[in-house]
């Protein structure tokens, strides 16, 4: 699978919201996350940097975990490479609040937050013992495994994305 990535920092909004693709804004109730996962996330001693915390990448790599969780529990893979759409990030964007850790035991979250006519926003959060230490924030497309180019999102997804939005 290919991966575009831009670094830069940026702030998450306050409350999420669920944008449908014709461009309806709804908010979400009582701060529901839309298909939202979350991992038991395992530090390892190649996961530590040499300031003696956890490695940029590893949360890049943590993040990615959670972003294909979604996808294997809600829109299946296999289906849309099979029709040759190829999802791709366009754009990665992480705040670190508080290092952490070895021996911590943080749990992350990632759910979709907007979805747009040929884009879909994750988002996402790593919390130690309750308490928030990174945001993140992906964009992604699906390309045509033949032109290379983006294409709308799937009309399962924004289906699916409505339907849970209204619920």
């Amino acid at each position: 699978m290919m991966a575009i990535y831009a670094f830069h920092l940026t702030t998450m909004p306050a409350s999420p919201l669920c944008t449908t693709a014709t461009g309806k804004i709804m908010q979400t109730l009582s701060g529901r996350r839309c298909f939202e996962v979350s991992k038991n996330i395992s530090i390892s001693t190649y996961d530590i940097d040499f300031a003696g915390h956890v490695s940029n990448i590893s949360y890049f790599r943590w993040l990615e975990d959670m972003r294909l969780q979604i996808f294997d529990q809600f829109f299946p893979l296999k289906g849309f490479m099979d029709q040759g759409l190829l999802p791709i990030l366009t754009k990665s964007s992480i705040e670190y609040k508080k290092a952490i850790n070895l021996f911590d035991k943080p749990i992350g979250y990632m759910w979709i937050a907007e979805l747009r006519a040929a884009s879909v926003i994750f988002q996402g959060e790593i919390k130690v013992d309750g308490s928030l230490t990174t945001t993140a924030s992906h964009t992604g497309v699906f390309i045509s495994s033949q032109s290379l180019r983006p294409v709308r999102i799937p009309a399962t997804i924004q289906e699916k994305f409505e339907k849970w939005c209204q619920e």
